[in-house]
């Protein structure tokens, strides 16, 4: 049976206190360690106290987790690959401390490389909702100062569209190799592909669940040389 050492953290002290979202994690690894035939031999609970904890000095359970799976020669596990951090600077510095981790969501076949895409594609996600939003203030602001001046709303109105467009692409650039991964493994129908994109907890641009006209949005956005279906 397969030993790994299981790693749970929330972001405040009154969620630690309270217990909510740590049950939910461990209940998720649980789940994951008996379906895999897995056997947890000991618990790590990260509890911040506030913002910049995205450093091994300021996650003592962590570092004491990834000695112990040292010393045991096992992996880490946790529930969602957040829970480990949302940044991917921080998540590529894990991956070279020569500590297997294992993310429950995404299943036991999820390999560094494919951990460090999946971070990349959070953060993305994160830094468009931004964008998105600044650009439509700065649309709406644009619009409301130039009211009557069709030249003017034309002109927000195309920037617009080119901002939703550039985003779109980079979107795209991301989730492609995570979809390539999901054929190679002989996937090959776009509702195959929603479904697999779906249980590995990729979301689409917006932040919903993956629907056959979505996997075709985004494999319409690759170079025609490169197309696997």
């Amino acid at each position: 049976m397969t030993r790994a050492v299981a790693y749970y953290r929330v972001s405040t002290q009154r969620q630690g206190r309270s217990g909510l979202g740590i049950e939910a994690q461990r209940t998720a690894v649980a789940r994951f360690a008996e379906a895999e035939g897995m056997i947890i031999l000991q618990e790590f609970t990260e509890i911040e106290t506030g913002k910049g904890a995205d450093a091994l000095d300021r996650r003592p359970q962590l570092t004491a987790a990834l000695a112990r799976a040292r010393q045991l020669k096992c992996p880490v596990v946790v529930a969602k690959l957040d829970r480990l951090s949302r940044d991917v600077a921080f998540i590529a510095g894990l991956m070279v401390q020569r500590v297997p981790f294992i993310v429950a969501e995404l299943g036991a076949d999820a390999d560094p490389f494919m951990l460090h895409l999946y971070a990349a594609l959070a953060e993305k996600e994160r830094r468009m909702i931004s964008e998105r939003t600044k650009a439509a203030l700065a649309s709406r602001k644009t619009t409301g100062m130039k009211l009557g001046n069709p030249s003017n709303a034309a002109d927000a109105a195309a920037n617009g569209r080119k901002i939703s467009v550039d985003e779109a692409d980079r979107f795209a650039q991301t989730v492609l190799p995570i979809i390539a991964s999901i054929q190679r493994s002989g996937i090959a129908s776009l509702r195959g592909l929603a479904i697999a994109l779906n249980n590995r907890g990729v979301r689409t641009a917006r932040g919903g669940r993956w629907q056959v006209s979505n996997v075709r949005n985004i494999l319409a956005r690759q170079s025609p040389a490169n197309l696997l279906l």
